[in-house]
């Protein structure tokens, strides 16, 4: 028997079973596709669905969707220490070819200026994470204790973090402490409400 002949039930052969399609274009152009969306040729999902303008975060009940002092506590601490020992790197490599310029080329050169790099690193690091450390204790027990998150908040764990810092220098080590402390958290704070401060200067002037 021909499997070649017309109207044999093998049409399309080995083709059909490697990819080869049993019927033309023309045969099916006038089929119509049933069930299916002309919204999109991969998915039959209407894309307006897939675009949400709020966000969709699971909070527990009267939790805020803002971040609190708390969750921000360990951004911040680990922050200040990978600053401080950059900082502390850049600065002990200054330092130590400062140090050793009268030296040539040699292992005891690069073994000081290693050392010199390590020391102030670790050094930076642990003051600026201990000064973080502090801020961010005082901030979450103040937080608690008055119940509201707004810029006092900042300034005064600012202050009382750099009268601590510095109580090891006397009173007035304290008192150099405090108005370091005051001043930097009071920059921050201006500085983070500067836009709603100049929102509200330019809706008064009209």
């Amino acid at each position: 028997m021909d499997n070649n002949a017309p109207g044999s039930g093998g049409k399309g052969g080995f083709g059909s079973l490697f990819g080869g399609s049993e019927y033309s274009n023309t045969e099916l152009a006038g089929v119509p596709l049933t069930g299916m969306s002309p919204l999109s040729p991969y998915l039959n999902v209407d894309p307006r669905y897939l675009v949400q303008d709020t966000d969709e975060f699971i909070l527990p009940t009267g939790a805020s969707k803002t971040r609190g002092r708390f969750e921000l506590a360990f951004f911040t601490i680990g922050g200040c220490c990978i600053t401080g020992a950059a900082f502390g790197t850049v600065n002990g490599l200054r330092m130590g070819l400062k140090d050793t310029r009268e030296m040539g080329w040699t292992k005891p050169r690069n073994v000081q200026i290693l050392n010199m790099v390590t020391r102030q690193g670790a050094s930076w690091a642990n003051t600026l994470g201990s000064v973080a450390l502090l801020y961010s204790v005082f901030g979450v027990a103040i937080e608690k204790a008055r119940g509201a998150e707004d810029d006092i908040n900042t300034v005064a764990a600012g202050t009382l973090t750099g009268m601590l810092f510095k109580s090891t220098g006397g009173l007035k080590g304290v008192a150099r402490g405090g108005l370091a402390g005051l001043a930097l958290s009071g920059a921050y704070a201006l500085y983070s409400n500067w836009g709603h401060i100049r929102g509200g200067s330019s809706s008064s002037v009209y």
